[in-house]
């Protein structure tokens, strides 16, 4: 598949998603997207991944096939790079919450360049984690946020993080640097894909369908924020009766929601068949949460059947007599 089809035909679906709402909500099917549509996203979005979950725990590993990117444990007097070789449960503990809250591992990135001579040659790559950074962390950021929607009173915390995101109060309403940095990160993770030949060569429509996804879900909350307005009480009126499983469909709370939740539901009913599960399969990766010790204890497959084995002393029990004629040394005269 070309580039161009391979941006188009996911950039269309999602303008088709956003589409479905507006019409939707105009012929009178307000209580279908506010409600089911929600139930039915969060069946999938927990079903899905309790499968996948499931499935992975099932996956037998008996041995340790730890990435290492560093010293292994090995002499008192060899330096142990002890988070990126890790041996004890504990190495392991602090690497996976590097690589959750960090993403030590895109830290390392490196990028491979052909240069005159030929000369192969290495570099830095720190703008894929950054990207990477500034988007997942801003993402958590708004989801907890939007916990006050959600719970009455609002959680202390949540408003804490809604007075530091809003610390520099630009603007009315307030401007939460969240929101600009997220849209920064996503438009970059885009245009990575565009714009560097190697990248836009093996990209999926699978790879822009999510991006274009997030990109309706942020500027749709962003739209009606700061530009359209939206009556906030009813909108937490329908979420908490959603929570206490009571749901009522307040009358007047515009096109625009729907489209906002409707995007909201469709990444969380694709999340769980898409690549986005890393979320939570890199704490069952068996990459980076086992300890390297192989040195240290032999790890048996328990999986082994019993085989049958030829010893040499059986070898040579049999082909004795040959063995001499041809001059070959044997144990045994």
């Amino acid at each position: 598949m070309s580039a161009q089809k391979s941006i188009l035909y996911p950039l269309v679906a999602v303008l088709v998603l956003i589409l479905i709402p507006v019409i939707g909500v105009k012929l009178g099917l307000s209580y279908f997207f506010a409600v089911v549509v929600p139930y039915a996203a969060f069946v999938i979005f927990f079903g899905g991944i309790l499968c996948k979950i499931v499935n992975w725990a099932r996956s037998p590993v008996p041995f340790r096939i730890t990435t290492t990117c560093g010293q292994g444990k090995s002499f008192d007097w060899v330096k142990h790079n002890k988070f990126d070789n890790p041996f004890t449960n504990k190495q392991v503990f602090v690497r996976m919450v590097l690589e959750v809250l960090c993403f030590r591992s895109l830290f390392r990135n490196l990028k491979m360049e052909l240069r005159d001579g030929p000369k192969l040659t290495y570099g830095s790559a720190k703008w894929l984690w950054l990207g990477a950074l500034a988007f997942h962390w801003s993402f958590l950021i708004i989801l907890l946020r939007h916990m006050r929607f959600f719970a009455q009173p609002v959680p202390g915390f949540v408003d804490m993080l809604q007075s530091v995101d809003g610390f520099f109060e630009l603007g009315v309403p307030q401007l939460f640097l969240t929101d600009a940095v997220i849209v920064a990160a996503l438009t970059y993770l885009f245009l990575r894909r565009v714009v560097v030949p190697q990248l836009r060569y093996i990209s999926l429509p699978s790879d822009y369908f999510p991006l274009f996804l997030l990109f309706g879900l942020i500027l749709s909350g962003i739209g009606m924020r700061y530009f359209f307005k939206v009556d906030i009480i009813k909108v937490k009126e329908l979420a908490m009766s959603l929570v206490i499983l009571k749901p009522t469909v307040p009358e007047g709370i515009g096109a625009l929601f729907y489209v906002h939740l409707f995007m909201l539901c469709v990444l969380f009913a694709y999340f769980p068949f898409s690549k986005l599960t890393h979320m939570a399969g890199v704490f069952l990766s068996p990459t980076r949460n086992l300890a390297n010790n192989s040195r240290y204890k032999r790890h048996v497959n328990p999986w082994d059947y019993p085989v049958k084995v030829h010893t040499y002393e059986e070898y040579e029990e049999e082909f004795r007599e040959k063995m001499k004629e041809v001059g070959l040394p044997v144990e045994k005269e």
